[in-house]
């Protein structure tokens, strides 16, 4: 979720991505990203000769998921600060 809501603020290199995303290993990172692919979410734009740096960005299908990702991003703010009982478990 977090690699689709950096991909929405705009296309972004893989260096541009990883740097972004504090503490993800490349590995993990390409793992990710070859799975949001997979899926359709994410579009893989090679640009320039090769070794060609490449453009990592949403696809209109990755796109239809941003009102979700916006969703569960507010009520991750909104909870921060929430206490935790035994009670809520």
């Amino acid at each position: 979720m977090i690699i689709v809501y950096n991909l929405a603020e705009s296309p972004k290199h893989f260096a541009a991505l990883k740097s972004a995303l504090s503490g993800i290993s490349q590995k993990v990172l390409t793992q990710q990203l070859r799975e949001l692919m997979t899926d359709g979410l994410v579009n893989r734009e090679p640009r320039g000769a090769v070794p060609a740096p490449v453009v990592y960005s949403l696809s209109d299908y990755g796109k239809s998921v941003l009102p979700l990702v916006e969703e569960v991003r507010v009520w991750g703010r909104t909870h921060m600060e929430r206490p935790t009982s035994d009670d809520d478990r």
